[in-house]
C-alpha cells in the first residue's frame, strides 16, 4: 500500500507568493528564465536556475552553479521570505487554469515505494539529469521542486478535500500566466490519520510528471542510508480524473534526404492521407503533418491500430513506425535530430519553428490519456520518451521539503 506522511514545509509569506513561485526549472530554458527573473530578485529561479546569476555561457552543471543557488536559498530563508512550518502537516494544493480546476494533497511519498514500484513509472530517465537533480538536492539539502503524483480517485478524498476547500485559503494567487494557485494548511490530527487511513487502502501511486525527480531523490535516500528525512521525498497527489494530460509534439530538422513529395508517398503506406484544416488531431490514431507551409491530417490505416499496451500508443506507433524506418531516429532521448514541444505553446509554435527554417517538418499530436498511462504503467511498460504534457505545471517554492 502506498505510504504518505505529513512534513513541515518550508512556504513562502502569503503576500509575497506571487513574486517567490515560479515554474518548474526544465520548461524553459536559462536564457528564458533569466528575462523572466531580471526585476525580481525574490524569483526562485535564482535556486532552480541559479546560472542565470552567472556569466552567460556557465556551464548549468558547474560546482559554482549549484552552490550560488544554495547562496540564493539561504538568502530567502534568512530573510524570512521561505519559513517552515514548526509541526508536520499535510497541505492542499489547487490550481485553476482558465475551466480546468485541479486539487492535489501534498505529502512526503517514500522512497522505498518508489524503489519497489508501488509508486509506478512510465518513462525511462537520463543519468546526466537524475545526476542533476542530485547534485540540486545534495547542495540545498532541500528537495525544491514537487513530483506530480496521481492515484485512482477516491470519494471519500473528494468529499475531504472538498470540504477543506471550502474554508480560507492560507495562499492565493494568480500568476502571469493565468493560472491560480492556492493552498490550505491540514494540521489536526484527526485528518491526518483519516488522510492516511485512505493511502493505505490505495494500492499504487503514479508518476505523472517528475520522473528524473524521484529517481534523483531515491539515489540520495540510497547515499544517506536513510539519514535525516532523506527517506520520503516531496509530492502532490491527484485524483486520476482531474488531471489534464496536453500532446508533446514532434519536430523533425530534416527529412532523411527525401522531399516532401518523397516522405508523403512513404507515409501513404501507414497513414490516410488527407489536406489538414489546422493542425489539431480531433482523436486519436490522427496525427497532422506540417510540410511545406501546409497541413495534412494522417489517419493510421487499420492495419496498424490493433496493438495493445505501450505499443499501441500514438506516439509509439509514430516512433515505431515513421520516425525510426522512415527518418532514421532510433533513439529519439538522444538524437539531436528531433526536438519536442509541449502542446500548451500551441500549433502556431510548429508552424513558426518550421516556418523559420530551422526545420523541416512538424507532427501534432492528439493527446495520451490517463487511462493508458496508468495501464502502461500497471503492466510494467514504458513509454517512449516525453509522451505526455501536463498542464498546469506545479509552482516550484510553494512547498519545499528540507532533508
Amino acid at each position: 500500500m502506498a505510504e504518505i506522511i505529513p512534513f513541515a514545509a518550508l512556504r513562502p509569506r502569503p503576500e509575497l507568493a506571487a513574486q517567490i513561485c515560479e515554474l518548474p526549472y526544465d520548461v524553459m530554458s536559462s536564457d528564458e528564465a533569466r528575462a523572466l527573473a531580471a526585476d525580481n530578485p525574490l524569483s526562485f529561479l535564482h535556486v532552480s536556475k541559479p546560472e542565470i546569476d552567472l556569466p552567460p555561457g556557465t556551464d548549468v552543471h558547474a560546482p559554482e552553479v549549484y552552490a550560488k543557488g544554495r547562496e540564493n536559498f539561504e538568502k530567502l530563508i534568512a530573510g524570512g521570505l521561505l519559513r517552515q512550518d514548526d509541526a508536520p502537516r499535510f497541505y492542499l494544493y489547487r490550481q485553476i487554469m482558465g475551466a480546468h480546476h485541479q486539487t492535489g494533497l501534498v505529502a512526503a511519498a517514500s522512497c522505498e515505494d518508489y524503489l519497489r514500484a508501488i509508486i509506478k513509472k512510465h518513462e525511462f530517465t537520463r543519468p546526466d539529469k537524475e545526476d542533476d537533480r542530485v547534485r540540486h538536492i545534495e547542495t540545498l539539502n532541500s528537495q525544491t521542486g514537487p513530483v506530480f503524483l496521481a492515484c485512482r480517485a477516491r470519494l471519500a478524498l473528494d468529499e475531504l478535500f472538498a470540504r477543506k476547500t471550502s474554508e480560507t485559503p492560507d495562499i492565493d494567487f494568480t500568476a502571469a500566466d493565468g493560472v491560480r494557485h492556492t493552498s490550505w494548511v491540514i494540521g489536526d490530527q484527526e485528518t491526518i490519520q483519516a488522510i492516511q487511513g485512505e493511502f493505505a487502502s490505495i494500492p499504487c501511486l503514479y508518476v505523472a510528471d517528475g520522473h528524473h525527480r524521484t529517481a534523483a531523490a531515491a539515489r540520495v535516500y540510497q547515499s544517506r542510508n536513510g539519514g535525516g528525512h532523506s527517506g520520503h521525498f516531496l509530492s502532490v497527489i491527484f485524483p486520476h480524473n482531474q488531471l489534464q494530460i496536453l500532446p508533446y509534439n514532434r519536430v523533425l530538422r530534416d527529412l532523411n534526404r527525401h522531399t516532401p513529395e518523397q516522405l508523403l508517398a512513404k507515409l501513404e503506406a501507414i497513414f490516410v492521407i488527407t489536406p489538414g484544416n489546422g493542425g489539431l488531431p480531433g482523436e486519436a490514431r490522427q496525427l497532422r503533418l506540417y510540410l511545406s507551409g501546409r497541413w495534412h491530417a494522417l489517419q493510421f490505416r487499420p492495419q496498424f491500430t490493433g496493438i495493445g499496451g505501450a505499443d499501441g500508443l500514438d506516439v509509439s506507433l509514430l516512433q515505431n513506425l515513421v520516425l525510426g524506418p522512415v527518418f532514421c531516429i532510433e533513439d529519439p532521448r538522444t538524437s539531436n535530430r528531433i526536438s519536442f514541444t509541449g502542446g500548451i505553446r500551441g500549433t502556431a509554435e510548429l508552424e513558426k519553428m518550421v516556418n523559420s527554417g530551422g526545420y523541416a517538418c512538424a507532427f501534432s499530436l492528439f493527446p495520451t490519456s490517463m487511462d493508458d498511462l496508468m495501464s502502461v504503467a500497471d503492466a510494467g511498460g514504458i513509454m517512449p520518451p516525453k509522451s505526455t504534457w501536463f498542464e498546469p505545471k506545479l509552482r516550484d517554492a510553494m512547498f519545499c521539503h528540507m532533508i
